[in-house]
């Protein structure tokens, strides 16, 4: 999977974790590992509680005063630990792909 704000890339990963989130649908979160933060800065003052997650922090697009286009938990609920660093993307800002598959070189 792979995140874009616009043509620029900011996370790829084939370790990411979907949560079915009640308000938000499908939620991909990515390894931190898999996320540039260097195309990110955190939002400072900016944080909630979610009642089945935890306090979450939030990120935007470097350099700029644009809206958070991030969150993550970095101490999730023990219920959802897995989910510790891993970092969202909000899709109304941020484009998530699936990739185009994976080639096998078998023919039909």
């Amino acid at each position: 999977m792979t995140a874009w704000l616009g043509d620029v890339r900011l996370a790829r990963s084939d370790a990411c974790l979907i949560v079915d989130e009640q308000d938000h649908g499908l939620v991909v979160y990515f390894p931190p590992d898999a996320v540039d933060l260097a195309r990110l800065e955190p939002v400072a003052g900016l944080s909630t509680v979610c009642p089945f997650k935890g306090r979450a922090v939030y990120w935007r697009a470097a350099d700029t005063d644009g809206p958070a286009v991030a969150w993550s938990y970095p101490a999730p609920f023990p219920q959802v630990a897995r989910l510790a660093g891993f970092i969202a993307f909000d899709q109304d800002e941020v484009q998530v792909t699936i990739g185009k598959g994976i080639y096998t070189g078998a023919r039909p």
